[in-house]
């Protein structure tokens, strides 16, 4: 999905671009970039263990010069004005709001740099009512794709392309690992009240997801800034 995304964005594969990758974690999204690209990657998270993990995969892969990692909340980034060729941030701008994001990250774009961001999205205009309950409560920014697109205009941008991640990186990708570190999880913290409550609230998540799947989704959105 990363690369379908960065094939999509046009950008200059063989360049020396400048990309932050906001929310990055481990590198599910860096790593990717870090091999198809020239660029240079600023990847910032809050978490340090996770930039230190994403610090050992950029040296496996030989590109460590060309990933900096920050520390820092995605309110308050380590950025300086105009500075990237584009803005990344995969399963992550739900943390600040998909409005707040791609309003406020706006300055730190080059002139007509581009914003690779995926938002979780209703794949139809109806959805089943157990669905809408579940994520407007977690997250009541959730809708469609059209909506996105016009909140994505108000803020400056021209779309550029979209997809719908498919059920692989849902399944394979995050809901089956997450599962399988569920039973460590709950030793680790003695099936505490609060682990096994955590542990059932993304059970039920995840069987919504199995249930519900033609619904929801997470759209990637690829635009670029309008001078």
């Amino acid at each position: 999905a990363t690369l379908r995304a960065l094939e999509l964005s046009g950008l200059d594969r063989t360049a020396p671009l400048a990309i932050a990758d906001i929310g990055c974690g481990t590198g599910a999204a860096t790593i990717p970039l870090l091999a198809a690209t020239q660029a240079t990657i600023t990847a910032i998270d809050v978490i340090p263990e996770f930039l230190d993990a994403l610090t050992e995969r950029a040296a496996a892969a030989g590109g460590a010069e060309r990933v900096h990692t920050h520390a820092a909340d995605m309110a308050d980034l380590p950025l300086g004005d105009a500075a990237c060729d584009a803005l990344w941030a995969e399963g992550a701008i739900y943390n600040i709001g998909f409005a707040t994001g791609v309003r406020e990250w706006r300055r730190f774009l080059k002139p007509g740099g581009l914003l690779v961001v995926s938002e979780i999205t209703w794949l139809t205009p109806a959805v089943p009512e157990e669905l809408r309950a579940h994520w407007e409560a977690e997250y009541p920014e959730v809708a469609t794709a059209a909506e996105k697109f016009s909140i994505l205009e108000a803020a400056g941008y021209t779309p550029i392309g979209y997809f719908p991640l498919n059920t692989a990186c849902w399944l394979a990708e995050y809901y089956e690992p997450l599962q399988a570190g569920f039973p460590d999880f709950l030793r680790r913290h003695a099936d505490s009240p609060a682990a096994s409550e955590i542990v059932a609230a993304e059970e039920r998540e995840i069987a919504l997801y199995t249930k519900y799947q033609e619904f929801v989704s997470y759209g990637m959105y690829v635009a670029q800034m309008r001078n």
